[in-house]
């Protein structure tokens, strides 16, 4: 009976900071996801993980599919910062190419809840993203990348929307078998071991878009 006790007295025992609230909600919603998937996820569970009452998301989101477009929001935002930093470390607009494939990889490995939510099939109402060219504009960074690299010679000619969907469909696909732990089988199960087979992937990628004689 003690025992019990102690774990209740824990359990309701407030996890969030004056402020932070909202922080605490979102963590809560990701642990929650990640143990036991979308099927176990309500308000009032995840009010009940951050330790706060069953009201107290609703100071901050109206219903489930709202919290869940607040993850989905930082998830691209996170996704985006994560693309533009490794871009940045290069230098030509094939590598820039490269390197945005390989974080989008990398951040489905390493964030597999945002992930999952940022896609998933649980929203009637698309996930307010922000403005073209903003902060959370991921597929935005691909066509531009693009773009460039037909402005220098470098890729194809080409609607860059278009070519940039063949690049988003190669790396989704490829983080999406790596969430699902889908490529175990071949031996791929860490970060780095990823890392180098986006890399990989996305070299082959480039190869199909690199401009080539009489193209």
């Amino acid at each position: 009976m003690a025992t019990r006790g102690t774990r209740k007295k824990t359990a309701d025992k407030p996890h969030y900071h004056h402020g932070d609230l909202r922080r605490a909600l979102l963590d809560a919603s990701l642990t929650l996801i990640s143990e036991e998937g979308f099927g176990a996820l309500s308000l009032r569970e995840v009010a009940r993980r951050a330790g706060v009452t069953h009201a107290a998301p609703y100071r901050h989101f109206a219903d489930k599919e709202a919290l869940l477009e607040a993850v989905a929001e930082e998830g691209f935002r996170v996704m985006t910062a994560r693309m533009k930093e490794r871009m940045a470390r290069e230098s030509t607009p094939n590598r820039r190419l490269m390197a945005c494939g390989v974080a989008y990889v990398l951040f489905a490995m390493e964030h597999p809840a945002h992930f999952r939510v940022m896609f998933g099939p649980h929203f009637t109402r698309p996930p307010k993203l922000g403005p073209p060219g903003g902060d959370t504009d991921a597929f935005g960074l691909l066509v531009d990348s693009i773009a460039e690299g037909q402005r220098t010679g470098e890729m194809r000619e080409g609607e860059p929307r278009m070519l940039a969907l063949t690049c988003w469909s190669l790396v989704h696909g490829l983080g999406s078998l790596l969430v699902d732990r889908k490529l175990e089988f071949s031996g791929v199960t860490t970060v780095p071991q990823a890392e180098a087979l986006a890399w990989e992937q996305t070299r082959l990628l480039i190869q199909g878009l690199e401009r080539t004689t009489g193209n």
